[in-house]
């Protein structure tokens, strides 16, 4: 059995991610996958790859094809140059670095919600005294009504 690595289109119209599958070269593009190995989704920046290493150098290795396609990724993620043996096995994958402007915003939010939660027991305590105030000068006023009747 002739079996490749390519892309199984999922998503939606004009939103779609792949699944990186193994397949027997004669089945439809989205028909069954003899196994799933990552994905890859183009609509993120940067794109993210998800291939299980392990797994895709077992498929190199008992002869599954990847497509132009499939090829391309395993390149970015260094799968390529580790199957055949090349320098630069690490890859050339890009990661998203949390900025400084992340964690000061992340900063600036924590302490907005601990002054929220200052002023909001400052707020409690605050109507819990008068209401403490407010019933001990109710009390002595009904006293003497009731002793009026």
């Amino acid at each position: 059995m002739a079996t490749k690595i390519r892309l199984k289109r999922m998503g939606k119209k004009f939103y779609a991610f792949y699944r990186v599958v193994i397949m027997d070269s004669r089945t439809k593009r989205d028909g069954r996958a003899i196994e799933e190995i990552g994905t890859y989704n183009p609509n993120t920046q940067p794109s993210t790859i998800v291939i299980d290493s392990e797994r895709a150098q077992y498929w190199l290795g008992v002869g599954a094809q990847p497509t132009e396609q499939v090829l391309n990724l395993l390149k970015i993620t260094g799968d390529w140059q580790k199957f055949k043996g090349l320098e630069g096995a690490e890859g050339t994958l890009k990661t998203v670095e949390a900025g400084p402007d992340a964690a000061a915003r992340v900063e600036a939010v924590e302490s907005q919600a601990q002054k929220l939660k200052a002023a909001k027991s400052e707020a409690e305590a605050k109507a819990k005294a008068e209401a403490e105030a407010a019933a001990t000068e109710e009390a002595p006023a009904e006293e003497p009504a009731a002793e009026a009747e």
